[in-house]
């Protein structure tokens, strides 16, 4: 495993990220979750990331029961808030009551006293900005968290975000975007705003919900037990099972072989080439496909791959950053 600061802060996390969206508490079972843990821990992974919205709370207790034996000072734990998490009209958003009531139910199931990232799921119309960093503050000063972040927030929001954060003396220090070879809509706004400020990102779907594995061949129905294959998951990467892009796929296979790469390697390797990527997360149904991601790890595409590869892909990628805050069904 190879580590990197998250953006300018002084915090060391491994380069793929453990995290557990839809397989905790969800996709798989819990032996088969927690050995996927165990596998992420034996590869060199440090830093696990999920929600207290995952599985309604169920993947945090997974989360936390999976590394309740670890060295606690030798890993990095990151949740999030915003969703729903009841039926109250209080029980999502990032009001400061809803922060400060998730922060501590999230911490009970993760069964730890703080997290060192603690993330903005999505921006919050309905409440003032001042209010919610207020909230992230008070988290942080009270010892709960070390560090905040956002997730799929524009460039103006991060902006907005950073000054108040400089101001209350808090580190905003991450964004956590989807991005991958087929979803590149922080490259043109949020990345640059990102360098600016000294925060770095760290992605979720790069692989584009398993697409960009090659699993998944033009013209043929989805592999049974894949996400496309599931009637309750499956939408998450309908949007990508089209041929135009199944065939672009496909023919990233020589140029991963020449490397020495799978197709899974290659696409992980082009996200990792990113400088404003600290890290990748990555998830697992099983405990080999940890394994052989984290062979991606410390790849450095030349430069004329990394060109050719984004030529193959610039007529099926999405890029303009008003998707960033846009309805997305991939999200």
């Amino acid at each position: 495993m190879e580590f990197r600061h998250l953006g300018r802060s002084g915090l060391v996390i491994s380069e793929l990220v453990y995290g557990n969206w839809i397989t905790h508490g969800g996709q798989v079972e819990e032996d088969a979750a927690i050995a996927c843990v165990n596998a992420a821990l034996d590869a060199g992974i440090t830093t696990f990331d999920t929600a207290d919205v995952y599985a309604q709370g169920a993947a945090e207790e997974v989360i936390g029961r999976a590394l309740k034996d670890q060295r606690r000072d030798g890993i990095e734990i990151f949740t999030k808030v915003y969703w729903p998490m009841g039926p109250g009209k209080n029980d999502r958003g990032l009001s400061a009551k809803h922060i400060k009531e998730s922060i501590n139910n999230s911490l009970t199931r993760l069964q730890t006293d703080r997290v060192e990232l603690y993330q903005a799921h999505r921006w919050d119309v309905e409440t003032p900005l001042e209010e919610t960093m207020q909230a992230f503050a008070d988290v942080v000063h009270s010892g709960k968290a070390h560090y905040i972040g956002v997730s799929e927030w524009n460039a103006e929001q991060i902006r907005a975000a950073a000054a108040l954060a400089k101001d209350l003396k808090i580190q905003l220090v991450s964004s956590q975007p989807q991005y991958s070879l087929l979803w590149r809509v922080i490259e043109e706004e949020v990345v640059p705003a990102s360098e600016e400020l000294g925060i770095g990102q760290i992605v979720w779907s790069p692989l584009a919900g398993g697409v960009l594995s090659g699993k998944y061949k033009p013209g043929q129905a989805a592999p049974a037990g894949s996400r496309g294959a599931d009637p309750k998951f499956g939408r998450f990467v309908e949007a990508w099972l089209k041929n135009d892009v199944l065939e672009r796929v496909q023919q990233l296979g020589p140029i991963a072989e020449e490397l020495g790469l799978t197709i899974a390697q290659l696409s992980l390797a082009w996200v990792l080439q990113n400088s404003n990527v600290s890290a990748a997360i990555i998830g697992a149904t099983r405990p080999e496909q940890v394994v052989e991601n984290v062979k991606a790890v410390g790849v450095k595409l030349p430069e004329d791959v990394y060109a050719k590869i984004n030529e193959l892909f610039a007529p099926v990628s999405v890029t303009d950053p008003k998707e960033t805050t846009a309805p997305n069904p991939r999200a």
